[in-house]
């Protein structure tokens, strides 16, 4: 990369505020059910009735049993695999799915090219319960912001995308802030 490898994260810049999804949910693949609840907490070991017992969960307010929290990003992954495709394609060691696959970068034609990336930092602000019978999307990929900077990995930008998490009514349950860096690594010496 030249000098000026900066100028090239310009047209990101200039895009904080703009949402990128155009207008596309991202479904999870399945409507929250109590068997599903039950798998999550099982190895936690974590014993609380407002997410199995469906008396306590009314007598505390709640509509009935309630997802865990820390459960709703889970919940809004799709299918990876659907009968009669192939998600492998490559016989390659680590080799990743090739379609629908919901741990690939956040792309943008406004982004010069990179070579690497990985999360910073998740943040997660939680608004609504999730109750069992419900089914959660992804909406919305705003930017919120674009920092180059060179770091010992390489030259890149830190990015800030924000995304809501809405039910089957559209409303919000929660939103997550992702900050990923995307790099290109320094050349080895």
């Amino acid at each position: 990369m030249s000098a000026d490898w900066k100028e090239a994260w310009r047209p990101l810049i200039q895009a904080v505020g703009q949402d990128f999804s155009e207008g596309e949910r991202q479904w999870g693949a399945d409507c929250v059910e109590k068997g599903g609840i039950r798998r999550f907490l099982e190895p936690l070991e974590f014993d609380c009735p407002l997410h199995y017992d469906d008396a306590i969960a009314r007598s505390h307010g709640y509509a009935g049993i309630i997802a865990p929290f820390s459960g709703y990003l889970s919940l809004t992954i799709p299918e990876i695999w659907r009968i009669g495709t192939t998600v492998f394609t490559s016989a390659e060691r680590h080799a990743q799915p090739e379609i629908n696959n919901p741990i690939t970068g956040i792309g943008t034609k406004l982004a010069p090219p990179t070579s690497g990336y990985f999360a910073t930092d998740l943040d997660i602000e939680y608004l609504k319960p999730v109750m069992v019978g419900d089914r959660l999307c992804r909406a919305g990929r705003k930017l919120l912001s674009c920092e180059p900077k060179e770091t010992k990995v390489g030259r890149g930008a830190f990015t800030c995308w924000e995304t809501e998490i809405r039910n089957q009514r559209e409303e919000i349950v929660a939103l997550l802030r992702l900050t990923v860096f995307s790099y290109n690594p320094h050349p080895k010496q």
